[in-house]
């Protein structure tokens, strides 16, 4: 598989764009800068899109994507996630207030974007891939939103937190899952805002490296959902961790690989 991070920060300005992580060209996991980080012809490759959760640095580029792709598909952009995070992208975003419903455009029968949803730790297939997701703690003030997802092809199973706080059932269901390649999680707030990162359940350096000791052992950990303001400080207090298998997705548009 391979994982494209056409955005994979928390947060958005010149030179940083939103969470939007491509597998394999046809497989998005959110939508945060999928328009504003692919051309045209790019985006009307992707069949099937995974949301974590509504929060707008997850879903805002659902509105663009349509846009973009309206009339030039022959299905519509598959969109999988859970109740809740239907219902609130229908009731906040594409309802013909602030963007046009094109869950009925051009035609019910034919959308340019259709809504499924999951079930926490029901594997659903993909095409080439089986997905299950599996509810994470992010947002608790929503409880059971939130999902993160384990991802697998052939002989390759790679881990995706997408936000998160300190979690466990996510790891427990990992850690029997062969093949296991890597793990994509997040790192959000430095440690000297350990209270901003608790009220809005994200992770400091401080409470990931507490929480490598739930993880899978042994496979490598890739970190994103840095903000943008605090990055350099990040970059810093990660690196003092002296976890070698600890990898910070500092920029975008960045391709890796997994066999």
């Amino acid at each position: 598989m391979q994982v494209k991070i056409i955005g994979g920060h928390g947060g958005v300005t010149r030179n940083y764009h939103a969470t939007s992580y491509l597998i394999d060209e046809s497989l998005l996991i959110d939508a945060g800068s999928v328009a504003s980080g692919l051309d045209i012809q790019a985006q009307l490759k992707i069949d099937h899109i995974l949301l974590s959760h509504a929060h707008l640095d997850h879903t805002k580029d659902l509105a663009f994507i349509c846009d973009n792709c309206f009339g030039l598909r022959d299905k519509p952009f598959e969109v999988h996630c859970y109740k809740t995070v239907h219902s609130a992208v229908k009731e906040h975003i594409f309802n013909n207030i602030i963007w046009p419903d094109f869950s009925t455009l051009p035609t019910p029968e034919n959308p340019t974007i259709r809504f499924n949803e999951i079930v926490d730790e029901k594997t659903i297939v993909l095409g080439k891939y089986r997905v299950t997701p599996i509810h994470v703690s992010h947002p608790v003030l929503k409880p059971n939103e939130g999902m993160g997802f384990i991802v697998e092809k052939d002989n390759t199973a790679i881990v995706f937190t997408m936000d998160t706080k300190a979690t466990d059932r996510i790891w427990e269901v990992s850690k029997k899952v062969k093949n296991l390649k890597a793990i994509f999680t997040e790192v959000s707030f430095p440690n000297k805002l350990q209270y901003v990162a608790d009220i809005s359940d994200h992770h400091t350096p401080d409470t990931i490296k507490e929480e490598l000791k739930k993880m899978p052992k042994d496979i490598p950990i890739y970190l994103g959902h840095l903000k943008p303001n605090y990055q350099e400080l990040l970059i810093q207090e990660i690196t003092d961790l002296h976890e070698p298998r600890l990898h910070i997705m500092y920029a975008d548009d960045v391709r890796y690989n997994f066999d």
